[in-house]
């Protein structure tokens, strides 16, 4: 005897071997054609060649050279005013949450007066 779980009655209900090897309905599929590339699109193939040619131009050396520049500058400071801003908004609203929660710690500590 072949067992099945039933979605309907969440217990297990005899069925057929068809049935029990291929549960809820579902049937295996086999496909014929590759999966498309989704990460690594290429611009063009080439059947001779296995490298590919990218549209856009690697900036990573650039960047590690700005980055690693020895100037007394923090790395989260580099880019400047556009980080300036980020890194001032991040600080200023840290140290909000921290003022407003040690207040709401405070008020919910004291009894209310009746």
């Amino acid at each position: 005897m072949y067992y099945k779980f039933s979605g309907f009655t969440q217990k297990l209900a005899g069925a057929w071997a068809s049935e029990a090897y291929s549960p809820q309905g579902l049937k295996p599929v086999v496909s014929t054609e590759a999966p498309p590339i989704i990460f690594a699109t290429p611009t063009k193939l080439t059947s001779d060649s296995t490298a590919y040619d990218y549209a856009g131009k690697n900036k990573v050396p650039e960047l590690q050279k700005f980055f690693q520049k020895a100037d007394g500058v923090p790395v989260y400071l580099k880019r400047g005013l556009p980080d300036q801003m980020l890194y001032r908004t991040t600080m200023a609203l840290t140290v909000g949450g921290t003022i407003y929660c040690l207040i709401a710690l405070y008020m919910a500590s004291q009894p209310k007066n009746k």
